[in-house]
């Protein structure tokens, strides 16, 4: 039986009004919302909806220009995310942010040391860790160094970080992304203890089957502001994405084969070792066919980050040879690579494929600065990289105020797109696309497929690397997996299901 005190208790968070601007965009405008104490709430919408600024402002990372933020009833006012962590917010992160060469006890602490008399007190710090592992089902082991972890271990300690500080409500930014199958059903299996003890999950997505499993109440942004809330049991994929952009649900699966017998990459016992002398990359070999997507599946960790970037000359080979039609590209340079047709999308935007303090136009002809319509003799045709921009932005729905915009200002879908155009429009013999459509809401994402399948129809090589295992069965034509450095399986991804490639990617079906 529920008690009166329980019944009106307030909501565990409660944003009204919520407006926030920044120079030529308004973020959120006027955005309501309720979150029950003890449930998991699901904020969807497509990329620059405002999601991440609404979050932002929840955690204290924003201040809103309009607008209340409430907490278990009381008003806050918050000037950093340490105050939201004193009201009990806390906040997992997309990207973790976990120091390798820590052990999970020593990452856990970080910053909030446990004293006893002026000396840190690792005993309580083990105790309260275990207590905290035991009673949501976390499974950890204190002394374990971060570097083993898999991903799923990973996101475990930094749910254990925010809970070790105290926290009641927890906002998880796309969670299940660097998830495999078996890890997501583990997460929820956590999502669920955490409930069950009477904790509110913020949970935010883009992955709306996953959404309507995990979810008690689901919450639309489009826009900038609310549209509506769903309730997961009666709500479909479909009208969620309708709600979301306008469009249904699109699917990538295409079945249709173009592959011809012109060989554009031939990868030939590729090896790559770390600086410290551990083996990443171990033997590496296959082809990769005009009109052919070639994808990889791998948990993250396991070498396919280093595969991309030696077959992009930005690893050092420890052995094997790389031919690119009937060249050997084994020796060329990263820039003889790309003037030569091949095309990067690379995993890590911020890091690899941007220029953030610059401007929306000098992104759009980075690497690419020494062909038109970049170049016009030596030196750099602003007005023709200009319009090339506005050309890639209308194409491509790049929302930003215009090619002058620094590229920081643009949200994490819109700054993939832009990338996307930009390597599309060089018009490569070979694309890498390392995670071509993390981050990036349905319909961008369905813009992506489609010009990966038509330009795949048009005689493009591509190798996908991706943890959207139902992106890589339906994008593939070939599908390796790679484990521990190694091409451990071919299989056929007209045949295999997220489930069974998970469990190769696992190790477990060795």
């Amino acid at each position: 039986m529920t008690s009166s005190s329980e019944a009106v208790a307030p909501p565990a968070v409660e944003l009204q009004g919520i407006t926030k601007r920044f120079p030529g965009v308004v973020a959120n405008s006027d955005i309501n919302l309720v979150v029950r104490r003890g449930e998991v709430h699901a904020i969807v919408g497509e990329n620059g909806a405002g999601k991440s600024t609404l979050m932002k402002t929840l955690y204290g990372m924003h201040r809103p220009d309009e607008g209340s933020v409430h907490v278990a009833g009381t008003e806050q006012h918050f000037k950093s995310p340490a105050d939201a962590i004193a009201a009990g917010i806390g906040m997992v992160h997309q990207h973790f942010m976990l120091a390798d060469n820590l052990t999970v006890l020593e990452n856990i602490v970080l910053g909030s040391e446990p004293k006893s008399r002026g000396a840190l007190d690792f005993g309580a710090a083990r105790r309260k860790i275990l207590e905290i592992s035991a009673a949501y089902g976390l499974d950890l082991e204190p002394d374990t160094l971060v570097e083993d972890l898999g991903v799923g271990d990973r996101q475990r300690v930094e749910i254990a970080k925010v809970l070790y500080r105290g926290a009641t409500t927890l906002i998880l930014d796309e969670p299940t992304a660097v998830l495999v199958p078996q890890e997501v059903d583990e997460l929820f299996g956590n999502l669920a203890e955490l409930k069950g003890e009477g904790l509110t999950v913020i949970f935010i997505s883009h992955k709306l089957d996953e959404v309507r499993k995990v979810a008690d109440t689901i919450t639309v942004i489009r826009r900038g502001t609310t549209v509506g809330t769903a309730d997961p049991k009666t709500v479909t994929a479909r009208q969620l994405a309708e709600m979301m952009v306008g469009t249904e649900l699109p699917t990538p699966e295409t079945r249709e084969s173009t592959v011809t017998e012109d060989v554009v990459l031939g990868v030939e016992d590729l090896s790559v070792l770390l600086p410290t002398g551990r083996t990443v990359v171990d033997g590496v070999s296959f082809r990769v066919h005009r009109g052919e997507v070639v994808g990889i599946a791998g948990v993250e960790g396991n070498g396919q980050s280093e595969l991309v970037e030696a077959i992009m000359g930005l690893q050092p080979l420890a052995g094997g040879r790389l031919t690119f039609g009937a060249e050997d590209m084994t020796s060329w340079t990263t820039r003889e690579r790309r003037d030569g047709g091949v095309g990067f999308i690379p995993e890590d935007r911020h890091r690899q494929a941007l220029l953030l303090d610059a401007a929306l136009w000098e992104n759009r002809i980075l690497g690419n600065q020494t062909r038109p319509p970049a170049r016009k003799g030596i030196f750099i045709d602003r007005g023709a990289s200009r319009n090339s921009c506005k050309n890639i932005m209308k194409e491509y729905d790049v929302r930003a105020p215009g090619c002058d915009t620094l590229a920081v200002a643009l949200s994490g879908g819109n700054q993939q797109k832009l990338i996307v155009g930009r390597e599309m429009s060089g018009e490569p013999k070979l694309l890498i696309a390392a995670h071509p459509t993390r981050g990036v809401d349905v319909g961008a994402q369905a813009v992506i497929w489609e010009l990966l399948k038509t330009a795949r129809h048009d005689g493009l090589a591509i190798i996908l690397i991706s943890a959207d295992l139902d992106e890589l069965i339906g994008l593939s034509d070939t599908l390796y997996v790679m484990f521990r450095g190694k091409l451990v399986a071919q299989l056929d991804p007209g045949d295999v299901t997220p489930e069974q490639l998970g469990t190769h990617m696992t190790g477990a079906a060795a």
